[in-house]
């Protein structure tokens, strides 16, 4: 195998890896809904979750796709910092899901009468996994310089879902501050 080939093997290992933990944030997630649910939980902005699952499958055979057709190369300089910006943002990802604990989810539900979290890096920023999500969107595909992928999930990713995402989470919040009080 030549070292094009090996790199390439080890990328898709890493998109391997990495759609093994979105799997695994999945069961996750599916857990804390039941919780949230059992304790009275609302789901807000239901109909958009089916097209950030889509985006996000897409980010990871996207990346492979495009440093196999393209022949994208390894390039050091560009891809051990991505990588670093990568594993850099797997740790806040699981800074966050810890600090919500069974809060946590991939959709977004609202537990009557529960606070609105302030610690961990809830401390600093008020939606930390989505600085996970647009640096692990460019850093991921850099790896490997498969940097069209980069530059589409980027826009996608602002365009079509924090665009709606993050207001929708801001009203769920403020409807659940608003009934607590």
């Amino acid at each position: 195998m030549t070292d094009y080939g090996i790199g390439v093997a080890w990328f898709g290992a890493l998109l391997l890896a990495t759609g093994g933990e979105r799997i695994f944030e999945l069961v996750v997630s599916t857990r804390n809904a039941r919780w949230a649910f059992a304790r009275g939980g609302v789901e807000y902005g239901r109909r958009h979750f089916p097209w950030m699952v889509m985006l996000h499958t897409g980010l990871l055979l996207a990346c492979l796709l495009e440093v196999v057709v393209a022949h994208r190369p390894f390039l050091p300089l560009l891809g051990w910092p991505a990588l670093a910006v990568a594993l850099a943002a797997q740790v806040l990802r699981y800074w966050c899901i810890s600090t919500l604990g069974p809060q946590w989810n991939t959709r977004v539900i609202v537990v009557p009468g529960l606070s609105l979290v302030s610690r961990g890096p809830y401390r600093f920023l008020r939606h930390p996994n989505y600085v996970v999500v647009v640096a692990e969107g460019i850093a991921l595909p850099l790896v490997h310089t498969a940097w069209i992928t980069a530059l589409a999930f980027t826009v996608l990713n602002a365009v079509l879902l924090l665009a709606f995402r993050i207001p929708v989470e801001e009203r769920a919040l403020r409807g659940a501050a608003g009934r607590a009080a």
